[in-house]
């Protein structure tokens, strides 16, 4: 059966050709984001949903959407999403943050100029009938100091554009390399020292607990005088009332927002300001702009239902469909890792560690490492899924930790992963083979080889002789049909181990059966979703 989307806001009509054009069955219903009855009612038959910012997402809503996979979000806010709510329910959330990066930036230059000169104002004026030439004295751009907070996507393009402009640039931001700074031509400076240098700050950041009011009212005192400041990022990175003060005193010459920590932004207290500028979220406002991200979404969201592919995800991590391709045989093996862990341990895990051997290290390990987790989670929580997994490991308490080593052994590649409990630690590990078909090499330090199907059955013993026989027998007298059965032992007359690869789930009677013959410390069925 085909993917079903919901496509909940307005998008463009080429954007919903392409779901269809990608065989995914499509509901265009652009007002219903403004229903929230209605959605809730409704979100359940979907496997993606397409939305703007009108649609809100909120934990009622995210409970309901009980076959939902995908959130695809056109445009790059997600303030509209209750994050948390989607992680937990397993829906993958989507972005597009490169569709609208030129516009944004353009519209922050746009609002420099804008500040720079008055323009909206002498505008006001004029169309009023008066000429006041001599009111509205401005400043050049040229030759002044611009100081970039936050100079990835976005900011990088305002840089560029500033320096074309024959302004300085300083760029504060924490992730900025000294090689890439001088590449892109601007000055890596600390905060402090971009807010008493610059005549211009614009800012370029997401909103986080990091970034939340980076120009407080203590930093705005830093600021050089007569500065002015531009924010078309993200409402909240600027104390509003507190900048409305330094405007007021004059400390600041002119301020320029598009965004505002309250919006719809009906009332603010930087409104009716002199030389503020206003606009209404305008940032991503251009016909280019919503057309690339409507695109984009529709190709992303097309992509991770039909191919299992993950692009801009923000709470997993992303997966293009090129390493879907070759990783699809390691996913669906350290599932199967985390899953016989999962099933073999009944008590609270505390930690995970995860180890990658040889070709696998080299591959994208943040997902292997949500496959695993996922795989363990599943026995609690059967609707787990590579999304959710993490964060309700994070809840727990549970440490993961990762390794990745050159390769060591016979294998050109393998992943090992050990869970620590209260009582035990237990480790299993695994390779792909050639054929694409993922295997058991090691249970308990125990070296095997063992085929993965839906239902098998481990079991733990002394190596005596007669335990080959009492499985066969076993099975046979219970119509149970062995499709593969591996051994293993750690030495001779020391523990072994067995797993049965099965064509049927195995009966609690047979379990008893092989339980009662006291030949077997432990005797545990498995099953694993194989493709």
């Amino acid at each position: 059966m085909a993917p079903k989307v919901l496509v909940s806001d307005k998008l463009s009509p080429t954007a919903v050709q392409i779901f269809r054009d990608r065989g995914i069955d499509v509901d265009f219903e652009p007002d219903l984001g403004k229903d929230k009855e209605k959605l809730l009612e409704v979100i359940g038959k979907y496997d993606g949903l397409a939305i703007r910012s009108a649609t809100k997402l909120t934990e009622k809503i995210l409970s309901a959407a009980t076959n939902l996979r995908v959130i695809g979000r056109a445009g790059i806010g997600v303030d509209n999403i209750d994050r948390d709510a989607a992680s937990k329910n397993g829906v993958i959330v989507m972005n597009t943050p490169f569709g609208n990066m030129i516009t944004t930036a353009e519209h922050a230059i746009a609002m420099m100029f804008a500040v720079a000169r008055q323009i909206p104002a002498a505008s006001a004026s004029t169309h009023s009938g008066k000429w006041e030439k001599s009111k509205f004295m401005g400043v050049e751009l040229t030759g002044k100091t611009l100081g970039v907070i936050g100079a990835g996507n976005i900011g990088g393009i305002v840089c560029d554009r500033a320096r074309g402009l024959k302004m300085k640039v300083l760029a504060y931001d924490p992730f900025l390399g000294a090689e890439k700074a001088e590449k892109m031509g601007v000055e890596k400076v600390e905060l402090d020292d971009l807010l008493s240098r610059a005549d211009f700050i614009t800012l370029h950041v997401p909103l986080t607990d990091q970034t939340r009011n980076v120009l407080s009212r203590e930093n705005l005192a830093k600021t050089k005088k007569g500065v002015r400041i531009i924010n078309c990022a993200r409402g909240g990175l600027v104390d509003e009332e507190a900048l409305a003060d330094a405007l007021t005193s004059g400390h600041v010459a002119g301020a320029a927002f598009d965004v505002f920590a309250v919006e719809p932004a009906l009332e603010n207290p930087l409104f009716d300001l002199p030389n503020v500028v206003c606009t209404p979220h305008l940032g991503a406002a251009t016909t280019e702009a919503q057309e690339n991200v409507a695109l984009q979404v529709a190709e992303q969201m097309s992509d991770y239902l039909l191919t299992r592919a993950v692009t801009n995800a923000l709470n997993m991590p992303s997966v293009t469909a090129e390493e879907a391709k070759v990783m699809g045989p390691w996913l669906e093996l350290s599932g199967h890792l985390g899953s016989f862990i999962g099933q073999m341990t009944d008590e609270p895990v505390s930690a995970i560690n995860i180890l990658y051997d040889g070709s696998v290290s080299e591959m994208n390990l943040e997902a292997l490492n949500c496959s695993v987790i996922a795989g363990i989670m599943k026995k609690a929580n059967p609707d787990v899924n590579m999304v959710s997994a993490p964060f309700i490991a994070k809840e727990r308490g549970i440490q993961i930790s990762t390794t990745n080593q050159d390769k060591s052994g016979a294998f050109d590649g393998y992943i090992k992963v050990t869970v620590v409990t209260d009582e035990r630690e237990r480790s299993i590990a695994g390779t792909v083979f050639s054929d694409g078909k993922p295997r058991f090499i090691q249970i308990k330090g125990i070296n095997i080889d063992a085929e993965i199907g839906a239902h098998m059955l481990y079991t733990t013993n002394e190596d005596v002789p007669g335990i080959i026989g009492t499985l066969g027998q076993t099975m046979g007298e219970n119509g149970v049909n062995i499709a593969n059965f591996t051994l293993g032992r750690a030495a001779a007359g020391a523990e072994a181990i067995a797993l049965l690869y099965v064509d049927h789930p195995i009966k609690e009677q047979v379990i008893e059966q092989l339980a009662q013959t006291g030949l077997f410390k432990q005797v545990k069925p498995l099953s694993f979703d194989v493709s």
